[in-house]
């Protein structure tokens, strides 16, 4: 143990980790104690970043996993591809990153055939009301479930359709895929429960925005099931809401958490964030007891 000092962020999930600099080199016996802290907590906070630069974030993420570089292309950072760039600045008449994300409660890439194992997200430049993030337990979600729909959810897959989702909610904000870009996200099949390959604890995976059905149900009879699943992940008191600092550093592990973002004014105010996302695994059914 490297003796990380660590404080709750909510009473089912999350953590702050107190006193690292990541702009300095950690040790494997201290990352180790972060990678678990991220595992276990399924969000993280580190403040006090903001003397960081991309490479700092790059090399940081890096020692979780292999990066992913984002469908969308056109929002990565010049000269660091692994940064996707989320912001509402328009510069030289055009949006810089990604904008208008998504108000809705999903999980980073879980579209794609190895879902990411989480993300990194940096405030570069936050407005003083409102652009907060809002996240659930998908865990803790399961657990509370009644137990005849956990039973249900157990044996069924869901049909994640990026193109489907992207046109309905996006094209109109964003523009159209390309057609290369529709080639990279078929519709993928996942497990409604996955278990966590490093704690085994289960967890809901169904992003209610990429979900088109379930496998074997018909669009009408999986929204039902989807809105009851939803009814019990995201309650007010579920919610941890994290209102953003300049430089703080939010870890999130998309295998066991949801996240959303929250509206501000953008017509007035700027939003700049640099989010490095962590390549995956394909999910595994939840263990089964024997």
């Amino acid at each position: 143990m490297s003796g990380l000092e660590t404080r709750p962020l909510h009473a089912d999930f999350g953590a702050e980790i107190v006193g690292l600099d990541l702009a300095r080199p950690i040790d494997d016996v201290t990352f180790a104690d972060v990678r678990r802290t991220v595992a276990e907590s399924g969000v993280v906070l580190i403040r006090g970043q903001a003397h960081i630069g991309p490479e700092d974030q790059v090399a940081f993420s890096a020692r979780f996993g292999m990066l992913e570089e984002h469908v969308l292309t056109q929002f990565l950072l010049p000269g660091h591809p692994e940064i996707f760039v989320v912001s509402n600045i328009v510069e030289n008449g055009r949006h810089i990153g990604a904008h208008g994300g998504a108000k809705q409660y999903h999980s980073d890439l879980a579209y794609l055939s190895e879902p990411s194992m989480g993300s990194v997200f940096r405030c570069v430049e936050c407005p003083d009301d409102g652009g907060e993030t809002a996240f659930v337990s998908m865990a803790a979600a399961y657990d509370a479930l009644p137990d005849d729909l956990r039973r249900r959810l157990d044996g069924l897959d869901a049909v994640y359709d990026y193109v489907w989702s992207y046109d309905k909610r996006l094209a109109p904000l964003r523009g159209p895929l390309s057609e290369a870009q529709k080639a990279k996200t078929p519709p993928m099949v996942h497990p409604a429960v996955r278990a966590h390959p490093e704690t085994g604890r289960p967890a809901l995976f169904l992003s209610d925005i990429w979900v088109r059905n379930f496998v074997g149900l018909t669009e009408a009879e999986s929204r039902a099931i989807l809105n009851e699943v939803m009814a019990t992940a995201i309650r007010p008191d579920a919610e941890y809401v994290h209102c953003w600092r300049l430089g703080d550093i939010v870890i999130w592990d998309n295998r066991s958490t949801m996240h959303r973002a929250c509206p501000f004014d953008e017509t007035i105010a700027r939003r700049l964030m640099h989010r490095t996302t962590i390549k995956g695994d394909r999910p595994q059914r939840k263990r089964q007891a024997s």
